[in-house]
């Protein structure tokens, strides 16, 4: 059988947003972990570069989820990384766990596609991008306790679904709820699907596809092949580079 074709683009790009994600993260550990003072890290700059990072991760998966094979185990191999990035933060650093965070969300989301991925072919993509955008934009606020986007709400929720673990994993945050990186199914599984239905429009324009995702920058399409091991073993990389910086006396 003949390999399916890997697009390099593709690897440069999450490389690159991987990039981005680690240099965040260095930066959330001096700011929430050492407690150095940096107000723009908390302003409205960080945040549009933090939303930046997850959408184009998430978008990525989406389109990447039909190129590749085995969905169902890569859905469970990526859901089973995010449950001991849970279970390792639990137990060593729970005032700042991990719990539903994105790893478990893009895990279930490949999940789920394995068994909608039928449907889903039966929905015309553009349509099907239409209104998966819409849904995600419609419940961006859902973790907030609105339908809306981005402080624009709405419409106010009832209380009644706020509860429990499958609710919070769902998007309807029960009281009390605390994680350091949470991704709930909504909004952001509509994402993930904009991303599906994105590779299912272009997926015959194969001189588009050539054109625009072969080329790659080698180092950055490495670590995009890589991510998801990067993406377990930076946060510790990170952290323990910080600590001996600070034990030298050498952070800011």
């Amino acid at each position: 059988m003949r390999k399916p074709k890997r697009y390099g683009g593709l690897d440069t790009l999450r490389g690159i947003t991987l990039i981005s994600m680690v240099v965040y993260h260095v930066c959330w550990d001096l700011v929430y972990i050492f407690r150095k003072d940096w107000d723009w890290y908390q302003g409205t700059g960080a945040y549009v570069w933090q939303q930046s990072i997850c959408w184009s991760f998430i978008l990525l998966s989406g389109f990447c989820w039909s190129l590749g094979k085995r969905p169902l185990k890569r859905g469970l191999v990526v859901f089973g990384a995010g449950a001991v990035v849970s279970l390792v933060t639990l137990l060593f650093m729970p005032e700042d766990r991990v719990v539903f965070g994105v790893l478990t969300l893009t895990g279930s989301s490949m999940i789920c596609m394995a068994w909608l991925d039928k449907l889903c072919q039966r929905i015309p993509p553009l349509a099907g991008l239409a209104g998966a955008g819409l849904l995600f934009v419609i419940t961006r606020s859902v973790n907030s306790g609105y339908l809306g986007f981005e402080g624009w709400n709405f419409f106010r929720l009832p209380e009644g679904l706020y509860r429990g673990y499958v609710m919070t994993f769902l998007g309807f945050a029960e009281p009390g709820f605390f994680s350091t990186d949470y991704f709930s199914m909504v909004p952001w599984f509509f994402l993930f699907l904009s991303g599906y239905f994105i590779y299912r429009m272009i997926k015959d324009r194969r001189d588009f596809m050539e054109k625009h995702l072969t080329g790659e920058w080698k180092p950055f399409s490495f670590l995009g092949r890589h991510s998801l091991i990067i993406y377990m073993l930076h946060q510790p990389a990170a952290f323990g580079m910080l600590t001996l910086l600070d034990k030298m006396g050498l952070l800011f």
